[in-house]
């Protein structure tokens, strides 16, 4: 929990609560339904955390924006970006239900009031957004081909509508496609731990549709 004061230290009483029960929340439903790797939920703070937080450390968005996160798993970087940002609304979506009810648990229990949640394929997904962001695997060519249908056309942020990755190692061959509208950052300029040396947040802008 300390990390995320660290490089968060303006959090609320009321935010730093709610960040710290989320050790007790993942750790006793992860032994019901895996969402984290056992191996791994003991770096919960630094490796899911605080880098769902990444996001944060290239966009502040703005009060009322409206955000999908495709493919939440257990929650990110959604529910981390909702306690961070309680006045944006959040609508965590997966395909795989039990994962969708973790997180759903999760941010009840938190008193989380500015997310939804959908056990449903990207595809089926009609509402629009300002942002998509994701912490999934999926080249961001194909993410922009499922997403780009839900990125409403009225710009309210500093960065243009569109889609917000946490992405890890090589990308240039990736976003190749995408160069005059992808912008990435690497996160080990905003954070000093090992693990996010090769980690990174990338932004495409979509150009909604009429």
């Amino acid at each position: 929990m300390e990390i995320i004061k660290k490089y968060f230290p303006n959090i609320t009483e009321t935010q730093a609560e709610q960040f710290a029960q989320l050790e007790a929340l993942y750790n006793d439903w992860n032994v019901k339904i895996n969402v984290i790797s056992r191996k791994d939920i003991q770096n919960l703070y630094e490796h899911h955390v605080l880098h769902s937080l990444g996001i944060a450390k290239v966009i502040n968005f703005k009060a009322g924006t409206n955000i999908m996160d495709l493919g939440t798993g257990g929650g990110f970087p959604g529910i981390p970006l909702a306690i961070l940002f309680p006045d944006v609304n959040f609508h965590l979506v997966d395909s795989i239900g039990k994962k969708v009810r973790v997180a759903n648990e999760v941010a009840t229990a938190i008193g989380l009031t500015n997310v939804r949640f959908s056990h449903a394929r990207a595809e089926e997904i009609k509402d629009g957004y300002d942002f998509v962001v994701t912490r999934a695997v999926m080249p961001m060519v194909d993410l922009v081909k499922i997403a780009r249908k839900n990125i409403s056309r009225e710009q309210h942020n500093s960065l243009p509508n569109g889609i917000i990755a946490l992405k890890g190692g090589e990308l240039d061959g990736e976003i190749a496609s995408m160069r005059n509208i992808a912008t990435t950052w690497e996160l080990s300029d905003f954070y000093e731990e090992e693990y996010f040396s090769t980690k990174k947040v990338v932004h495409v802008g979509i150009v909604a549709k009429k």
